[in-house]
């Protein structure tokens, strides 16, 4: 059996939008109350003994441009020795809605393969990439949740492609929510399909640590 990948005496940084960040800067701070703060707990839990510097570096509405202009004030800084990168919903809603904002997908790949990029120099391949998801089945072709689902794909290959290129652990969530959803209502996961509740945030949690040898 593998052992954990977070090793005695490491610095985890867990960057993203507000999937990630989760009021780690206000009442929940420093971690938040999502799935880094359960990743967090259930690796306490697990290895009381292994003593790991976390910080969670998610701020809610970002896009990938966004995290490429605090790259280094936000992550770098922090010398990582191992990273996740939760990133793409805000950069596909805003290209669908065509907002000044708007990151289409091959801006997306851009962004994301130069903040990787920046990034190696520290952490080398110890870098886990979360796919964008929405927790949605209407396939209707004729609602916004509908016309997103199906611009989500495009997404999900560029960070396919990112962790391939990078030689980075990847967590497949769109699968993981769909396999749920094959089975459970969209509401016993959130309130709308991009913010999970509690429960949502452990599927993410569980598919994190998998990809991590937990």
């Amino acid at each position: 059996m593998a052992d954990f990948a977070f090793q005695d005496g490491q610095t985890v940084v867990f960057a993203g939008d507000s999937i990630t960040d989760c009021g780690r800067r206000a009442a929940d701070r420093p971690y938040g109350s999502g799935y880094v703060r359960q990743t967090i707990d259930l690796i306490t839990a697990r290895y009381p003994g292994r003593r790991v510097r976390y910080c969670n570096e998610g701020i809610g509405g970002n896009t990938v441009r966004d995290l490429r202009h605090r790259w280094h004030d936000d992550v770098l800084r922090h010398e990582p020795d191992w990273l996740t990168v939760k990133i793409g919903i805000n950069d596909l809603h805003r290209t669908l809605r065509q907002t000044p904002e708007a990151v289409p997908v091959d801006e997306y790949e851009e962004l994301y393969r130069s903040i990787l990029t920046d990034a190696k120099e520290h952490v080398g391949e110890r870098l886990v990439l979360i796919d964008p998801f929405y927790i949605s089945t209407d396939t209707s072709g004729q609602s916004f949740r509908s016309l997103v689902l199906e611009m989500l794909p495009s997404y999900i290959a560029v960070v396919a492609r990112m962790a391939e290129e990078f030689g980075a652990r990847r967590v497949r969530t769109h699968e993981l929510f769909q396999e749920q959803l094959a089975h459970r209502p969209p509401d016993e996961f959130c309130p709308e399909p991009v913010h999970p509740n509690a429960h949502g945030h452990l599927i993410i949690a569980h598919g994190l640590l998998r990809a991590l040898d937990w």
